[in-house]
């Protein structure tokens, strides 16, 4: 699909587009692709011109939202089939995203682009073909391609999570000259699709699947041995656990998840907000 190249509006930018005008400015600078450029709105009474094209001033916008051009008004980055979900601005700059209103991505801390490119470290991917079984917003992705990974293919199940990434600029677009050809992204279930990947045809793996009540075939020992299958010796894993409250849970998901993981044949141990394994 498509990356769109319009402006991007939160509650934040909307009003200080409005306050530049009230004062008689006839520009504004700053971001609308949410922080990753810096640019010039040139403000008219009742509309503003950004990157060659002109654009009314929205209606109130809601907090926590944002707001692409739709052709002919402003619309909510959000859809809802059978779940709602929806791309949501941080503080950092990249958004997150959220299902029937769980955050995806840890924002409390730092950016989820930072965040992201913590873990991928932890594989060491530079030079490397890189399995990305959840792509989610694509971070991971984006930090392979910035470590200089020979290649990633990422999966990602949802459509309305891949729509979510044409609209995005902190989303990496397979198809643009900044990838170099070496992002692959599918939309399949890799629970099913692994099982077409080659034997020790992978040099490392990020698996950063949703929560277990939602997808719990993806911590299943079955997955995991397949995830053993399509690494080769040596290669290291980082899957992202989270931390779920063990007292109300009644769980430690990150040691069991470890404990399968052995199971496959892979050294675990716990690291950051999940785990790191490398296959024996």
């Amino acid at each position: 699909m498509p990356h769109y190249s319009g402006p991007l509006l939160t509650l934040p930018a909307a009003e200080a587009l409005r306050a530049a005008r009230e004062t008689g400015a006839p520009a504004w600078s700053g971001s609308l692709d949410l922080g990753r450029s810096s640019g010039e709105a040139r403000l008219q009474a009742d509309a503003w011109r950004w990157r060659e094209r002109e654009y009314p001033y929205p209606p109130a916008l809601k907090d926590r939202t944002i707001y692409y051009w739709g052709g002919e008004d402003f619309a909510p980055v959000s859809r809802f089939s059978g779940s709602l979900i929806k791309l949501v601005p941080t503080q950092w700059g990249p958004p997150t995203f959220e299902i029937d209103g769980i955050k995806m991505l840890p924002t409390m801390k730092a950016s989820p682009l930072e965040d992201a490119r913590a873990k991928v470290a932890l594989i060491e991917p530079r030079g490397k073909r890189v399995l990305d079984t959840c792509g989610g917003l694509g971070y991971f992705a984006a930090c392979c391609l910035e470590a200089g990974a020979a290649g990633i293919h990422s999966f990602e199940k949802n459509e309305d999570v891949l729509w979510l990434r044409t609209l995005n600029p902190w989303s990496p677009d397979p198809d643009a000259d900044a990838s170099g050809g070496r992002l692959r992204l599918t939309h399949a279930d890799v629970s099913q699709a692994i099982a077409q990947i080659a034997d020790a045809s992978v040099d490392a793996l990020l698996h950063d699947p949703p929560r277990f009540g939602i997808a719990g075939e993806l911590y299943s020992q079955a997955f995991y041995d397949q995830l053993a299958r399509v690494l080769h010796r040596g290669g290291r894993m980082f899957h992202y656990t989270g931390s779920p409250n063990k007292l109300t849970s009644g769980r430690d998901v990150p040691r069991e998840v470890a404990k399968r993981l052995e199971k496959a044949g892979f050294k675990a141990q716990l690291a950051l907000d999940g785990v790191l394994a490398i296959r024996r």
